[in-house]
């Protein structure tokens, strides 16, 4: 707290979805008062909202993620357990099939939290809100902001009911998703554009939520079958996870060309014989849908490079999809925000409110994750046909052909499955794949053969229904 000769520290997050409600939380250990500004009336319980369309899909939360929104609100794994949302050890329990075979289920070195979007949202919100420093102001839409292009001053925003005002900030963090307008709003402050990137897939997604069988609703692992970029053709995969009260969502997706259908009827014969293996598709015979099939193409990676501007106003910063989108088939995109997060607050700590050059700190700061859950995403994406303008880099080429083989080489390999792990759930940066001895265990390739089929256990065949 200050004292009364200090003026009160206040702090605009735009955007009250998992970024902005992550990003208000950090910001509450650092300044006095936190308004959220959200375009959206947010729903008191889980439930859906117009402005979160994606969340009718799959999502998992990787444990780096899930440390770093530990360390913001001690106590929310547990809290999200208790909601219903599940815990899942990595490798232990997962069924996955990746481009060069089957995945061993290895001992757990991380894991993974399940949720459906709507819980996970909820049960983070109703944490952060519970801050009595923290306030919301819901159905307004951020239209730019005030200030020069040296420093920000606050935000202007429409309220639903009233006319257009101004909310003065100190510091303003837009984490308001893919329809960011930052860009549009540095320029209009004088500054020049950003480098950004795209690398679209061209890939469509359809969701669907099931009722698994009553013998498969407690325990029963992830099921993820991965496209064979190798193959030349569109790449197809599939994700079924276990979420809260018996369920599983399962989520469909291809490329230009092998995109899934729309239609319900159509949901389960695309798992089964268009994908790699039909394992998902003979999974969802046994279970029960619960709704129509939900289906979006907004699956664009996309990074804006702020981060290399030449010039940065002070006071303004961006984080989440704002800052840099994924296509979610890698489900980095949750992790990724709540690193930031906890970088923004922990930068703040280290320099001090309102230090020079503090918001460029931040934004190198975000940088970090971003580019780790970035090289990830497009290191199969830049492949596929019209993805991008150019084509991939010669980097694209390289990095691809070293991971494609540490993947091949962690089918039969306890140790480099783990390192491989280390990255994927954001809880190790990639130097860890370049050491002498992952480098000379790539050379050598797996150590045990390939498997001829999904590791499932029998308890968990005759569980689901695929035995009798």
């Amino acid at each position: 707290m200050t004292d009364s000769s200090t003026p009160a520290r206040t702090a605009v997050v735009l955007g009250g979805s998992h970024s902005g409600m992550l990003a208000a939380r950090a910001l509450a250990d650092v300044a006095d008062r936190v308004v959220v500004v959200e375009r959206d009336a947010l729903p008191a319980a889980p439930g859906p909202r117009k402005g979160l369309p994606q969340a009718r899909h799959a999502h998992m939360l990787w444990s780096g993620g899930a440390r770093a929104m530990e360390e913001l609100l001690p106590g929310i794994t547990g809290a999200l357990r208790e909601a219903g949302a599940n815990r899942r050890p990595v490798t232990t329990d997962m069924v996955a099939l990746g481009t060069r075979g089957w995945f061993r289920r290895w001992p757990e070195s991380h894991h993974v939290i399940l949720a459906g979007r709507d819980l996970l949202d909820a049960t983070v919100r109703a944490r952060v809100l519970a801050d009595e420093r923290i306030e919301v102001v819901e159905r307004a839409e951020a239209v730019g902001l005030t200030g020069t292009d040296a420093a920000v001053t606050g935000v202007r925003i429409r309220p639903h009911d009233g006319p257009e005002r101004t909310l003065d900030a100190d510091l303003v963090v837009d984490a308001s998703g893919r329809g960011s307008q930052a860009a549009h709003w540095l320029a209009a402050l004088g500054l020049p554009p950003a480098e950004r990137r795209e690398v679209d897939a061209g890939l469509a997604y359809a969701s669907r939520l099931y009722l698994a069988p009553a013998a498969a609703r407690d325990g029963f692992p992830v099921v993820n079958v991965q496209p064979d970029r190798r193959d030349g053709g569109p790449g197809r995969a599939g994700f079924l996870l276990p979420i809260e009260e018996g369920r599983w969502i399962v989520t469909l997706c291809g490329t230009r060309g092998g995109r899934p259908s729309q239609e319900n009827g159509d949901f389960v014969r695309f798992a089964r014989e268009d994908l790699r293996h039909p394992l998902i598709g003979d999974l969802l015979e046994q279970a029960e849908p619960l709704t129509d099939v939900s289906f979006t193409r907004a699956t664009v990676n996309r990074r804006h490079f702020y981060e290399r501007m030449p010039a940065w106003p002070e006071n303004f910063a961006v984080l989440g999809d704002a800052l840099a989108a994924f296509n979610p088939v890698y489900g980095h995109g949750l992790a990724v925000a709540a690193q930031s997060a906890l970088l923004l607050r922990d930068t703040v700590r280290r320099h001090g409110w309102a230090a020079p050059g503090l918001s460029r700190r931040i934004q190198k700061a975000a940088s970090r994750p971003v580019g780790a859950a970035w090289d990830l995403a497009i290191g199969q994406d830049v492949f596929y046909p019209d993805a991008t303008e150019q084509g991939p880099t010669l980097r694209d080429r390289l990095v691809t052909a070293y991971v494609d083989r540490l993947m091949y080489t962690a089918t039969g390999n306890g140790r480099i499955a783990r390192r491989v792990t280390d990255v994927t759930s954001l809880e190790r940066g990639a130097g860890v794949l370049l050491t002498p001895s992952v480098l000379a265990a790539a050379v050598v390739g797996p150590l045990k053969p390939s498997l001829s089929g999904p590791p499932l256990t029998a308890v968990e065949r005759k569980a689901a229904g695929l035995e009798p």
